[in-house]
């Protein structure tokens, strides 16, 4: 059997948009900042009041999105957690440093050192849901969501796994924000910074599943010519051509900087193709790929494009999608496609 397709199941997220729900998508919430913080569902529907106090916003953000799509899913125990985050717990970290700066090394707290990790994000969700299965986590940035999707894939492809929990988490502090701004990564008049919890089942089966991922590529600082390339060998991977691409989403936010090399990809390989984008509904951060993956899957669930995720309507819009292209990358060096079918 060719293992090609990996069904998506769910989706959940907690963004800057309404949390587990898909409002978004008819009844957007606009901003003016620069920076806004996720809004917070009542987490005592998802998790006991006892445990939440003792858990940091992305800990409780992370399970709760988790739990959501494991109980939409239908499955009790995915084979594999598989985490992107781009730099964990950035809460817990602050928190330590800043004791360990004003108190000195005497009087440190282990569970906020315990908890700053980037891996507990992934080894508290399985401890949690019960599941010894394969469980990792990538910290790449702005392609850790993408790393993370890979490698499910993978292990989906050589029949090493059935089923996968993937997720993407990032918590952007007051302090955080201004250090990605002088990372020139965010801050721009036209760009918002967010934070993100996103979190997708995946099966071998397609029952109750309505899109899929079909292909998934990742190159590293890559010329023009390797670029078309790349996505003939994906199109030829999921038995496709150019013509059964709908729609591209690419992670266009309002900084020039980088915008600039999504541009250049969609002149050079995609002109006759209609361009979506997402970051200025859900805002920038290292994890905002996956908002392009959600985003994505809920076109293709629901059969259509809100006109907002349109770059420029006058491309013509688009009635049913039926394939979605993502392009994702970070730093200008590592570029992401992954393609999404409907089912």
């Amino acid at each position: 059997m060719t293992r090609n397709s990996f069904y998506i199941k769910s989706t959940a997220q907690i963004s800057i948009q309404q949390p587990l729900c898909e409002d978004w998508m008819e009844n957007p919430i606009w901003y003016d900042s620069n920076y806004v913080r996720s809004l917070e569902p009542d987490y005592k529907q998802y998790i006991p009041p006892m445990e939440a106090r003792r858990m940091t916003r992305i800990m409780k953000r992370s399970l709760t999105t988790s739990n959501v799509a494991i109980k939409k899913s239908g499955l009790v125990l995915p084979d594999a957690i598989i985490t992107g985050t781009g730099w964990g717990c950035m809460d817990n970290t602050e928190q330590f440093l800043e004791i360990l700066c004003n108190e000195g090394e005497q009087l440190l707290k282990p569970t906020l050192f315990i908890q700053s990790t980037h891996n507990t994000i992934s080894s508290h969700i399985a401890i949690n849901t019960c599941n010894n299965g394969y469980n990792i986590t990538y910290s790449h940035r702005c392609v850790s969501f993408d790393m993370a999707l890979f490698d499910a894939y993978l292990q989906y492809k050589f029949g090493k796994i059935d089923s996968a929990l993937v997720g993407s988490h990032d918590e952007v502090t007051p302090t955080s924000f201004v250090l990605l701004k002088k990372m020139g990564l965010v801050g721009c008049d036209d760009e918002i910074c967010g934070e993100a919890s996103v979190s997708t089942v995946l099966s071998s089966t397609p029952s109750d599943a309505h899109s899929a991922v079909a292909a998934i590529r990742i190159i590293y600082k890559p010329s023009v010519s390797e670029i078309h390339s790349t996505v003939n060998q994906l199109l030829a991977d999921a038995e496709m051509c150019t013509e059964d691409i709908s729609a591209v989403m690419v992670g266009i936010s309002g900084n020039k900087t980088t915008d600039n090399l999504y541009y250049d990809i969609v002149d050079n390989c995609f002109r006759d193709k209609t361009i979506l984008h997402y970051k200025h509904v859900f805002g920038e951060c290292f994890s905002a790929s996956a908002f392009g993956f959600y985003a994505a899957d809920c076109c293709l669930k629901h059969g259509y494009i809100p006109d907002f995720l349109y770059v420029d309507k006058s491309q013509g819009m688009i009635g049913t999608p039926k394939t979605i292209l993502l392009i994702n990358h970070s730093d200008g060096k590592t570029f992401s496609f992954i393609l999404l079918r409907s089912v």
